[in-house]
């Protein structure tokens, strides 16, 4: 049972209604992560927000899915795992590669790195060096990848501890932490 309210989208204002409008436009439904994000307006905007810009950023879906299960099962969020999983494969990724990605790995070189930066990111809470950066480089990110790759990170974090904080109940199918 969830330590606050899950919010129907008809029993809230109309602004945050139309919030969730658009996102049971985008998934077919209104995740339980949403219903309990919607408590705050801001928070939810922000959510949102983050979703909906790095959707168009230049990582690419299957890449952002992949960062998103190796931060949950790092931090342990059976929630964000199980609906990442889902909108990973959604993505192009095969149930393989992101089991493999929800351990760190990939048999992709340019995956495997930014795995690896991000594990390492919310291992270390950012204390990552130049060199770390580097390695992002060198498998050929650019600047502008690897500052989105740290919003990733960002997102991520804000809904792991979200769901684990909150104990939104999962409504996706489950997967089991590694």
């Amino acid at each position: 049972m969830s330590h606050v309210n899950l919010i129907e989208s008809t029993q809230t204002t109309p602004d945050r209604a139309a919030v969730l409008a658009e996102i049971q436009q985008a998934f077919g439904t209104v995740p339980n992560m949403f219903r309990a994000v919607v408590n705050s307006p801001a928070a939810l905007k922000s959510m949102w927000g983050s979703f909906c810009a790095l959707d168009k950023g230049t990582l690419g879906a299957k890449l952002g899915e992949q960062i998103a299960v190796a931060i949950a099962n790092r931090n342990r969020c059976e929630y964000c795992l199980a609906a990442h999983t889902v909108l990973g494969q959604n993505a192009g990724s095969t149930a393989t590669e992101m089991a493999a990605a929800q351990a760190g790995q990939s048999g992709d070189a340019k995956t495997a790195a930014a795995l690896t930066f991000v594990l390492k990111v919310v291992e270390q809470r950012a204390h990552v060096n130049k060199a770390d950066v580097t390695r992002l480089r060198d498998a050929g990110f650019g600047d502008e990848q690897i500052v989105e790759i740290m919003a990733h990170v960002a997102l991520n974090l804000f809904t792991n501890y979200v769901n684990v904080a909150f104990d939104v109940p999962v409504d996706f199918p489950k997967v089991a932490l590694k």
